[in-house]
């Protein structure tokens, strides 16, 4: 094992059983990318060594993922994969460390803002996605642990050889003499960033020479990001292989993602024979080219309000034709990948439900799944259960009729839950709920 690899382990030792005394978990943010996989594997040999050394491993470390539900397909299924092995891993070897899956809420997720509510897609200007995509369901993960701990520290795969900015940033948060900094808006959590000075070669060193502990393929992901290179920024590599080619620093993210002009990653997927990805590129590329085009918005805010320049949210026919082109999309990929889902039956439902609101009786969901499928998606059986439902409750509350609206409330956290089978957080949602309902009351 290369010197400057044990040297990081023994720091993360030393953070985990002697600098810091406390119990407060460690959470790590995985992606299953480069750099949160080498940070997992140096924590996973440290804990390791701590515990064949000592036999005692005094803090429990979370592995957080968080599915955006709208990741790059060819990422969630390896990520998936690794997230198993590390299961099974953790527990055969008796590594306190866990797997925690997030995913937005139904009303936060994408399709049911971009479709339903109408949101233009996003850019620098409107960027809503990322705070209802990926921060607050990992948010809500931290607070549980803050709540039962009092404290958290989340260990994150920044580094400064990324940016200059990332660099600056860091070195702003940094408390003198300690490796953990402050987190800029969580309280009570701090952040450390144990591979912080590894330039990517040795990020690329590491997952090139490094067993896997949890006995994943790193070779696999190697060429996940090899074949997502493009050309134009591409990068060397310290390789172990003479089998192995030049690696760029792709990103991967949301296949949907309008902010940046292109997306290289998946251009260069498809490039290189992941042709199936094709449907998702164009219709991305669609979504970004028709984004400005007044006759696709609306001239108010859905406040009621005016728009700036008359471009407000998407009108009720775009974005009929969004869900079309999604599902026409969606249809084609399951072609070579039936298990791939672009938007859920759940965020169908939720999406009729918006456009009913919003008093658009023009298009139905059923319709525009007919038209695509060739078959029947049954909501009329779901919207004649909610009715049945309402008229239950609201004859359950004659006699205290203040309470419809909190039960109905209370219901509606629990359904969104399960909608997404996504328990966690439920009961803190609830008391949430009951606390303002009272305040209401005095």
């Amino acid at each position: 094992m290369a010197k400057f690899i044990q040297h990081l382990i023994d720091e993360i030792i030393d953070q985990y059983m002697y600098a810091d005394d406390t119990k407060r978990p460690w959470i790590i943010g995985f992606s299953g990318g480069k750099d949160s996989t080498v940070m997992l594997q140096l924590v996973w040999e440290a804990i390791s060594q701590i515990k064949e050394l000592t036999g005692i491993v005094k803090r429990d470390v979370y592995v957080v993922c968080n599915d955006t539900m709208v990741e790059n397909p060819v990422i969630t299924e390896y990520v998936y994969r690794v997230l198993d092995k590390i299961e099974i891993a953790a527990r055969d070897q008796g590594i306190p460390i866990y797997v925690i899956k997030t995913i937005p809420r139904l009303e936060d997720s994408f399709w049911v803002n971009l479709i339903g509510r109408g949101y233009p897609a996003p850019n620098n200007a409107f960027r809503w996605c990322t705070e209802r995509l990926k921060i607050r369901p990992t948010s809500r993960f931290i607070l549980e642990q803050v709540d039962e701990f009092g404290e958290a520290v989340i260990l994150i795969g920044t580094r400064s050889a990324e940016s200059a900015q990332r660099a600056k940033s860091m070195k702003k948060h940094a408390i003198k003499g300690k490796r953990l900094t402050k987190h800029p808006t969580q309280a009570n959590t701090f952040m450390y960033a144990p591979i912080r000075n590894l330039s990517l070669e040795e990020v690329w060193y590491v997952i090139n020479t490094m067993p896997s502990p949890w006995k994943a393929n790193n070779s696999e992901l190697f060429q996940i990001y090899s074949d997502a290179s493009a050309d134009d920024y591409e990068c060397p590599t310290v390789v172990t292989n003479k089998e192995h080619k030049s690696c760029g620093q792709s990103r991967f993210g949301c296949w949907v993602c309008t902010v940046v002009k292109k997306d290289k990653s998946m251009s260069a997927l498809i490039e290189n024979g992941l042709t199936w990805l094709q449907p998702l590129l164009e219709f991305r590329n669609q979504l970004y080219d028709e984004r400005n085009i007044k006759e696709n918005r609306m001239p108010q805010r859905r406040n009621g309000t005016e728009a700036v320049n008359g471009m407000g949210p998407y009108t009720p026919k775009y974005r009929a034709s969004i869900l079309e082109r999604v599902l026409i999309a969606q249809k084609e990929i399951q072609i070579d990948k039936p298990h791939v889902e672009l938007i859920t039956n759940q965020e169908l439902v939720a999406i009729q439900t918006i456009w009913y609101r919003d008093l658009i009786f023009n298009y139905k969901v059923s319709e525009i799944y007919h038209k695509a499928y060739k078959t029947n998606i049954n909501m009329e059986e779901q919207n004649k259960k909610q009715e049945k439902e309402l008229e239950l409750l609201k004859k359950s509350c004659e006699k205290n009729p203040e309470d419809f609206e909190l039960i109905q409330e209370l219901l509606m956290l629990q359904k969104n839950k399960a909608l997404l089978n996504k328990k966690r957080g439920l009961k803190s949602d609830i008391e949430n709920k009951i606390e303002e309902y009272l305040k209401k009351e005095e």
